[in-house]
């Protein structure tokens, strides 16, 4: 790994050596002070160097942290103050999270304007929060609050990609390019979705270990995602299957529950919850095993 002498903030350690982070990664330079290809192994394991490793984790932990907070925001829907924004904008792990992410700012009450979103590039104290809008220009926002708008709310997503791919933007928290999905007309009156049902896994602990991966927890042989919208709290549950974990396992319907654990008919679902819940079982269904033709003829 090339290092970048300006950016290590070099801390003294044992026999004269210096030690740092990059990229997250432990370094360190010796006595005549020549970067290594490698820390020595008695380095890594001294107290210095242990404390380094120690900071470099809980780094990691806190952008993931953040990326998860910015999510979660998106997913309530929620009404951010500005002042929280000026406040946490200085620290990098939360620029990282929440540079180019589609904003729209919202008035003292709340209300969205969702005609002025645009892509968030800049925050400052006095300005407010800038804003790369659909004509490429720079707009400046000193609205009270802000909302992080799920990409099914956002009027003209495919203007804000196309704009986000000029100018090689990528999201850290997937928004613009996330997917989305819709009722049918059939689906409305319907309490369950069988679309991604009948996916095979050859152990369940195979499709746990893809519910880990995605991030959903798996309560009573259900894979979950909660939503707050619209003021309801409701949960996407996914069926993976609750039997041994070294035994075979088919995914069931994805159906959606209120705090009082009744089923919810999908015309009665907001739009971000709905899509929230078919992101998840598609994704999940994504990852089953599927024969090739030699062994469905056998």
């Amino acid at each position: 790994m090339a290092v970048k002498e300006d950016d290590v903030a070099w801390v003294e350690a044992e026999k004269d050596y210096a030690v740092g982070l990059a990229d997250g990664k432990l370094v360190c330079r010796n006595p005549k002070g020549k970067t290594l290809a490698s820390v020595p192994k008695w380095l890594k394991e001294s107290e210095t160097g242990e404390s380094l490793k120690a900071l470099a984790e809980w780094l990691s932990d806190h952008e993931l942290e953040c990326q998860h907070t910015v999510e979660r925001w998106m997913l309530g829907s929620l009404v951010i103050p500005r002042d929280v924004l000026s406040e946490v904008w200085p620290d990098p792990a939360w620029q990282l999270a929440l540079r180019d992410m589609v904003i729209a700012p919202a008035n003292a009450a709340g209300k969205v304007d969702y005609e002025k979103t645009g892509l968030l590039r800049d925050v400052d104290a006095k300005r407010g929060m800038g804003v790369i809008d659909l004509d490429g220009e720079t707009q400046w926002h000193r609205a009270a609050s802000f909302t992080v708008p799920h990409p099914i709310l956002i009027a003209d997503l495919d203007e804000l990609r196309e704009l986000a791919g000029d100018l090689s933007i990528r999201q850290v928290v997937d928004q613009l390019y996330r997917p989305v999905a819709q009722p049918t007309a059939e689906q409305k009156v319907l309490k369950q979705i069988n679309d991604y049902a009948g996916g095979k896994f050859e152990q369940l602990n195979f499709a746990l270990s893809v519910c880990r991966r995605l991030g959903y927890p798996v309560r009573g042989g259900y894979a979950t995602c909660r939503v707050f919208e619209n003021g309801q709290s409701v949960q996407a549950r996914y069926y993976v299957g609750d039997e041994y974990p070294e035994s075979e396992t088919w995914t069931g319907a994805l159906v959606f529950v209120d705090e009082s654990e009744h089923a919810i008919a999908i015309g009665d679902l907001g739009a971000v919850t709905f899509s929230e819940g078919v992101r998840m079982a598609s994704a999940i269904y994504a990852k089953r095993k599927v024969e090739d033709d030699s062994e469905a003829a056998s």
